[in-house]
């Protein structure tokens, strides 16, 4: 473990702040702007902005005690002898002001005052959990004689296969192709579409490409933690009971790593709620077996379950895979509904993955990883033709 002033004279910031601001990322996303903001509590006031810097803050503090904070300077005027300091708020830095005694306050002091406020390195270190460092756990491996049935089943098509695993196998990147999509949307179409379809942006809707994690690591980053969240208002221990996920996409080994957390056989940390209804009973076998899934939630998780999976696996000639998207859509809203949402992570084991539209979406419904176990190969790699 790198000591504190190794780790401040390496990377520009105290071990302690690192710890602080590593803690609060596990419990509120970063955000992107372009946003100033302004906040108090009635005793101090703090202005910052946006850690990309995108929305302009300029100040200035006048000789009677005027704190002017803007978009741009010369909102309001002052003679320049009134004037005795001003200055530009700088991207993911803050600016303090105690509003009884006028104290201004930069943002080094403030985040060295948070950063000592608790041993957030203490509870770090008590409860994260990186997934890389999990041992591996036997699982199952399918056959690949059963890979085509499999991918008729998830209606996988030719031209899927061709132009789009294929090359991720052969290339390790995804085929670049125009974003959004000119081609007719999915409830007008005649031919079976999948429900990742009918969420797909048309080519007009998309703008701005968007950020690339590699080019732009110093603020993007697809690193991800799952787990319960309790209260934001709160700070404690429990907070840091999270799973770190270098990548939101898992495979099978990663899959069986959470399968088996918790060394307490009387309560299952993971449990696996299967995504498959009867054929025969159509669209209201559907309907009964999405209800079914929300009720195993729901008592899953006052079990002591922390992670769900919710999983298509296993379908047969009598069992149809319920869509992923749906199956993780409805556990997450019932579980919203109900109140109970925050106290567990959702992983969709989906076999009807194949594409990164279907990835976002799984993950913009509810889903903090996904394991596109078909699309990956029992193995790992993406499976491809032949």
């Amino acid at each position: 473990m790198m000591v504190p002033e190794a780790w401040e004279l390496e990377h520009g910031l105290s071990a302690e702040l690192h710890d602080f601001l590593e803690y609060h990322s596990l419990i509120m996303e970063p955000w992107d702007g372009p946003a100033a903001m302004i906040a108090t509590d009635g005793h101090e006031l703090v202005a910052l902005l946006d850690r990309n810097g995108l929305r302009p803050g300029r100040y200035q503090v006048t000789s009677d005690g005027l704190l002017v904070i803007a978009s741009e300077t010369g909102v309001l005027e002052f003679a320049p002898e009134q004037v005795v300091r001003r200055g530009r708020l700088q991207p993911g830095r803050m600016l303090s002001v105690n509003l009884s005694t006028g104290t201004i306050r930069e943002d080094d002091e403030v985040k060295r005052e948070l950063a000592e406020a608790e041993p957030w390195g203490e509870w770090l270190s008590q409860g994260l959990i990186r997934l890389a460092d999990v041992p591996e756990r036997e699982h199952l491996v399918h056959p690949p004689t059963s890979i085509a049935r499999r991918q008729r089943t998830f209606g996988y098509t030719e031209e899927e296969l061709r132009l789009l695993l294929t090359p991720m196998a052969r290339d390790g990147a995804e085929p670049l192709a125009a974003m959004g999509t000119d081609t007719p949307i999915a409830v007008l179409s005649d031919r079976p579409r999948t429900l990742f379809d009918y969420f797909v942006q048309q080519f007009a809707q998309v703008t701005n490409p968007p950020l690339d994690a590699l080019r732009e690591e110093l603020v993007t980053s697809l690193a991800t933690s799952m787990g319960p969240v309790p209260n934001l208002l709160a700070q404690g221990p429990e907070h840091a009971r999270q799973v770190i996920l270098d990548f939101p996409v898992i495979d099978n080994d990663d899959l069986a790593r959470i399968q088996h957390f918790g060394e307490d056989p009387a309560q299952e940390r993971t449990v696996t709620i299967r995504g498959l209804y009867p054929v025969d009973y159509h669209a209201k076998g559907l309907g009964d077996r999405l209800d079914a899934m929300c009720l195993e939630a729901s008592a899953a998780i006052e079990a002591g379950a922390e992670f769900l999976i919710i999983s298509d696996r296993d379908s047969d000639k009598d069992l149809a895979p319920v869509p992923s998207l749906l199956a993780v859509s409805a556990v997450h809203h019932h579980l919203i509904r109900q109140g109970a949402r925050m106290r567990v992570a959702l992983i969709a084991e989906a076999g009807d993955v194949r594409e990164v539209h279907h990835v976002a979406a799984l993950i913009g419904f509810g889903a903090a990883a996904v394991n596109p176990y078909l699309a990956m190969g029992e193995r790992g790699g993406p499976c491809s033709l032949g």
